[in-house]
């Protein structure tokens, strides 16, 4: 199912070009075709002829990108002219509304500038499970951007998958099971593992973040030595706001704790109760979830999945909703940026 993109060539002088005069309304400016034909994603766009700025063929082309990006989950824009932080801003504003602020956060990041951050700050050596971006959260992006800056010398791709295909493998007596009962997710801050609270939510002020929690219905437990406890309810299946369609969009899987490596599942188990570790899923009325259930529900995920190698300038535009992501370990320096866009609310979505 997968396809490593390893054959394809970047076309003399394309990487380097600068912005010309280019009349950018000629449909021949680009050639599009699907990149892995089986799974269905991602939609690759490049450029036919020299000289093409993407920014300005992107703004001028964004409903057809829409299109795409609604109907394959993810476009790669590849051999353009993005080789800076402020030219993948660029790009970003000229697909969206601009980047929002990583708020409730879940993955360590560092912010480069502005809005744009590290994809992900864990060590080289770990495999990031594949998940949609804070569908735990009760407001999340509907887009994301990542950008290439630098590809690693070995590994360091990005698997996407089609939230569609995920949920075609999952049983229906299983989806049923979720949809009736919703999604617990237990997180623990200021115990030396995870996320501090003030991280998380960018803030030293707990009364802020009783502020917050309160408006998007988390329940706040402060314990002791300054450390937190918050507990909310989720849905496992929402409707996109723009298809129309039902798909699988949550954290019940990449949150588990026997999602995570062995060496680091054992260790926490070992240390802390269900609901004492940094985060955990349950149903909705706080029962654990079976762990047949959750081998069927991470078989599905991974059987999902295409794999690209990154080329330096790359920029992968996706539908959060209808797109999974994850990454692949690496070895030598690795620069893959990420913005997030257009903010939407979970109960706004909900069946």
């Amino acid at each position: 199912m997968t396809t490593d993109d390893t054959t394809m060539s970047r076309r003399p002088g394309v990487g380097s070009m600068r912005r010309k005069a280019v009349t950018v309304s000629e449909s021949s400016l680009v050639r599009e075709r699907l990149l892995d034909e089986i799974a269905g994603l991602p939609w690759l766009v490049e450029p036919a002829v020299a000289g093409v700025d993407l920014v300005e063929w992107a703004r001028q082309h964004r409903d057809h990108l829409e299109q795409k990006v609604l109907q394959h989950g993810a476009v790669l824009l590849r051999n353009f002219d993005v080789s800076s932080l402020a030219r993948f801003n660029e790009v970003i504003s000229a697909l969206s509304s601009g980047a929002l602020e990583y708020m409730f956060r879940a993955s360590p990041r560092t912010r480069v500038d502005g809005n744009i951050y590290t994809s992900t700050d864990y060590p080289a050596d770990q495999v990031i499970f594949p998940h949609n971006e804070h569908s735990y959260s009760p407001r999340f992006p509907l887009r994301l951007f990542f950008y290439c800056h630098q590809p690693s010398a070995t590994g360091g791709e990005t698997p996407i998958g089609l939230t569609r295909s995920v949920m075609a493998l999952i049983p229906p007596a299983i989806r049923e099971r979720f949809q009736v009962r919703n999604i617990l997710y237990v997180r623990n801050y200021g115990d030396g593992f995870g996320l501090p609270w003030q991280t998380v939510f960018q803030t030293e002020d707990r009364a802020e973040v009783e502020t917050y929690c309160a408006s998007v219905g988390i329940d706040v437990e402060w314990k002791a030595n300054n450390r937190l406890r918050t507990r909310q309810i989720g849905p496992a299946i929402v409707r996109h706001p723009r298809t129309g369609e039902e798909v699988w969009f949550n954290h019940a899987t990449f949150f588990h704790v026997s999602t995570l490596p062995p060496a680091i599942r054992d260790s926490l188990n070992s240390n802390f109760a269900a609901d004492d570790l940094p985060t955990n899923t349950f149903y909705g009325d706080g029962s654990p979830i079976e762990a047949g259930v959750l081998e069927v529900l991470r078989d599905a995920y991974l059987r999902s999945l295409v794999k690209f190698s990154w080329q330096q300038g790359d920029v992968l535009f996706i539908d959060n909703m209808l797109a999974v992501h994850g990454r692949e370990p690496y070895s030598g320096q690795r620069k893959i940026l990420t913005g997030m866009a257009e903010a939407l609310f979970s109960k706004d979505v909900q069946i």
